[in-house]
């Protein structure tokens, strides 16, 4: 049996109980009934990129749990004077118990963990991993269905640069669901097959989401498409979700999107507002969820 993850790097090094063990955690969670849980702990908010709803979360997250936090953007002096990032991590572990940290470049999170003797939480590190949104998707899925255990969650859009993606497939894999990648063929890459076990890849929208649970949708930024050489209006016609298309999923569907959305890219104004949408859960399951993970990383004495 796996102990207690001392960083939260990835879902790749969870196990199922590991991971149910946070969900169940954070179900117990709420931002309105502050705990004393991590009180006395100062928690650095690194983030090397801009992320509002991410930083925005966790910091609400270990403030709820009784913590204190400081936030560090790639402005601050130091950094843009050419501080390393071994640096940082140093200073950092001199007077902080953890970090929450977000890189562009992918295995950061990795590499500062062994430099420092303190824990890293992966916050979003290139297009590698994002773990918490991962856990966070997983925990609004069980708000609606009894368990992930067969269920059929299709994700559309722009597969290869998407590291919510990439965590996503590992941790609905390792709980049984059944993981359906699809988009164009530039955006997705045959090493998707790769990202995690049983991972299928279906090129035609109407396929993919015939029958499924979880409708899930990623951003696709439109620069990105023309320096790929993707008609937007086509790719809008083949996978858009509207209304016609969702219908082919099954009735009790839900539809997520890890944010930002782009109305009238992703989805219509008619889907991201509908019933079956609940876009807006996962932000407020964000800190519930990061709640869970400070509390796991950093719970009980020091």
């Amino acid at each position: 049996m796996k102990a207690k993850p001392r960083s939260l790097l990835g879902i790749e090094p969870l196990d199922s109980r590991q991971i149910l063990e946070i969900l169940s955690l954070a179900k117990r969670m709420n931002p309105a009934r502050p705990r004393t849980t991590l009180r006395g702990r100062r928690i650095a908010l690194l983030f090397y990129e801009n992320s509002t709803r991410t930083r925005t979360s966790f910091e609400i997250a270990a403030k709820s749990l009784g913590a204190s936090t400081v936030v560090i953007h790639a402005t601050t002096a130091s950094i843009e004077k050419g501080e390393s990032l071994k640096d940082t991590g140093k200073t950092l572990q001199s007077i902080v118990d953890a970090i929450v940290m977000r890189h562009p470049s992918s295995g950061a999170p990795v590499l500062l963990s062994k430099l420092i003797d303190i824990p890293i939480i992966n916050a979003g590190d290139g297009m590698h991993a994002h773990p918490s949104q991962a856990l966070l998707d997983a925990f609004t899925i069980l708000n609606h269905k009894k368990n992930l255990k067969g269920l059929k969650i299709v994700t559309i859009g722009d597969i290869f640069h998407s590291r919510v993606a990439r965590s996503d497939a590992h941790l609905f894999s390792k709980l049984g669901a059944r993981v359906v990648f699809c988009g164009p063929d530039v955006l997705l890459p045959e090493v998707a097959r790769e990202l995690a076990p049983g991972v299928e890849i279906v090129r035609e929208m109407d396929e993919a989401i015939r029958g499924a649970d979880v409708v899930m949708m990623l951003r696709v930024q439109q620069e990105r498409l023309s320096g790929m050489q993707i008609n937007v209006d086509e790719y809008i016609r083949r996978y858009q979700l509207t209304p016609a298309k969702l219908k082919l999923a099954k009735r009790d569907a839900i539809v997520m999107h890890p944010g930002p959305m782009i109305r009238g890219m992703e989805m219509t104004d008619e889907v991201a507002d509908c019933e079956q949408s609940v876009v807006l859960e996962q932000v407020l399951n964000g800190v519930k969820v990061r709640m869970a993970i400070l509390a796991t990383v950093l719970g009980g004495k020091r």
